[in-house]
């Protein structure tokens, strides 16, 4: 059963980055390169009836975890406490920066507002970027000092940095270089991923040079990746062990790759959802392929004193894990109906949509 919800916890996240992680990018794409009121609002207008029920994943992965791995919801939400908060505060000055900017039609009003949206895109794509960092790097687990834990096993918190900027340091912070540089390439990749789907949700005069811009941020994204796998090695001696004890694993890189590759072509795509299609591809590959690589760890542990928080000494008892699982099926039809009305009245182009206007 601990599998089973392990698979459950990581489909809901990979769902999340990829459903939420265009409505970041859209947000990039508004604070850099929408330089009319046109444009304003057909960024608006693409994600409008989409975004509040995008950010219900994380809800609902947060569940799961706190229903499936209690001890490490825990020790995460105690380690993280710090950046969690500012996650927070950025996910509402994003919906407020939505909600309220048609609210007054005042020219400072709304530039107040659509910087408020801008800027908090920008920092969650790159804060969950890092926060990707900071899991497969690890934490100093119980807060080990010369070999001596001052805490419990799976405790620990870490500061927003620490002094030395260094992923090998043994007390840690959340940003270091290596954090830093995931945290790029979040950034990179979702305004890639939102950028195509601005393409594919309207007909706006915009989408032209967002083509263009996908094609020479991809140049960009795939340099990072590429740096990203030699300086795994750095943080993981072994770092693709997995892939060879198991290797239908290889099928997540390779569906990294594809969708990486397949960007570069976004400029003569006949349909314009394809170029979403292929950076979803890379989303989906570049989580999937992480998880795999780290897999059964849940959060690494730096120190050899305390062991790796996993999938099997951080579950609960198999038999609410059991129970879970009937209630998750009824979860899994309501969300399906869900998804399926919104999808199906908010199909096609979503240039006249208006959202926001009052």
């Amino acid at each position: 059963m601990e599998l089973f919800w392990y698979i459950v916890l990581m489909c809901m996240l990979t769902v999340y980055v990829i459903l939420d992680g265009y409505d970041f990018g859209a947000g990039i794409v508004h604070l850099f390169f929408a330089k009319t009121e046109k444009d304003k609002k057909a960024i608006t207008n693409a994600i409008g009836p989409f975004w509040d029920a995008n950010e219900v994943w994380l809800i609902a992965a947060g569940g799961v975890l706190f229903f499936a791995f209690p001890t490490l919801y825990a020790a995460s939400f105690s380690g993280f406490y710090l950046p969690l908060i500012m996650i927070l505060w950025l996910l509402i000055f994003r919906a407020i920066g939505l909600e309220l900017r048609g609210q007054i039609h005042n020219k400072i009003w709304e530039t107040i507002w659509d910087k408020a949206f801008g800027i908090a895109s920008l920092l969650l794509a790159l804060f969950f970027g890092i926060a990707l960092g900071n899991v497969v790097r690890g934490v100093n687990l119980g807060m080990v000092t010369d070999g001596v834990s001052a805490h419990e096993p799976h405790y620990f918190f870490l500061p927003l940095w620490n002094p030395t900027f260094s992923p090998k340091a043994e007390h840690l912070g959340i940003i270091d270089w290596f954090t830093i540089l995931l945290g790029i390439i979040g950034v990179i990749a979702l305004t890639i991923h939102g950028a195509n789907w601005i393409i594919y949700k309207t007909n706006s005069e915009l989408n032209s040079k967002l083509k263009s811009i996908i094609f020479k941020l991809n140049f960009g994204l795939l340099a990072l990746v590429v740096l990203s796998l030699f300086i795994w090695h750095i943080i993981e001696p072994q770092p693709f062990h997995n892939f060879i004890k198991t290797p239908w694993l290889w099928v997540f890189p390779i569906i990294t790759f594809t969708g990486l590759f397949g960007l570069f072509k976004v400029r003569t795509f006949k349909k314009d959802g394809m170029g979403f299609l292929f950076s979803s591809l890379f989303l989906f590959g570049g989580i999937t392929s992480t998880v795999a690589s780290i897999f059964p760890k849940l959060l690494p542990s730096t120190n050899t004193t305390n062991p790796d928080l996993t999938i099997y000494n951080m579950a609960a008892d198999s038999y609410g894990l059991s129970i879970g699982v009937n209630w998750f099926i009824i979860a899994v039809i309501l969300v399906a109906v869900y998804f399926t009305i919104q999808y199906k009245v908010f199909k096609g182009k979503m240039d006249n949509v208006g959202y926001g206007e009052h």
